[in-house]
């Protein structure tokens, strides 16, 4: 009986999608992923490195949902605590363009508690998931 309890719990927990979470330094993809895999999401941040490669975020993580987290230099230059060197900013947002225009949600979160921005993509991924599971089910 315990087995299969653990069984469905394990069961649960593959249900729901891979979440890719981009976006630039201190945006909050850390907190993000902590919170989501907290609640047992399988959750996975991208490294901007690979988003070098306009397709790379794809094949490295291959998430079914991409989230990406916007900041505004000033916002993460504070979030940081040190200025960002010049060009620097301009270089990591054209790295990550290709991802953004792909993400299912972005999300501003210069004026958003990390609290309020895990709240946003958990409802997000729960309206995606009834949208997902109405289109399997017709």
């Amino acid at each position: 009986m315990a087995g299969s309890a653990a069984a469905g719990k394990v069961q649960t927990l593959t249900e729901g999608p891979r979440v890719g979470v981009v976006g630039p330094c201190g945006a909050g993809k850390s907190t993000l992923v902590t919170g989501l895999r907290r609640r047992g999401i399988d959750a996975r941040e991208i490294a901007q490195e690979h988003s070098y490669v306009p397709t790379m975020w794809r094949r490295i993580t291959r998430p079914d949902v991409l989230i990406y987290l916007d900041v505004s230099r000033e916002e993460a230059e504070r979030r940081l605590r040190r200025s960002l060197p010049k060009g620097w900013w301009e270089e990591i947002l054209q790295r990550l363009s290709h991802a953004r225009s792909h993400a299912d949600l972005v999300v501003p979160t210069d004026d958003r508690t990390p609290g309020e921005v895990l709240e946003n993509v958990l409802s997000f991924l729960r309206e995606h998931h009834r949208d997902t599971e109405d289109t399997e089910g017709s």
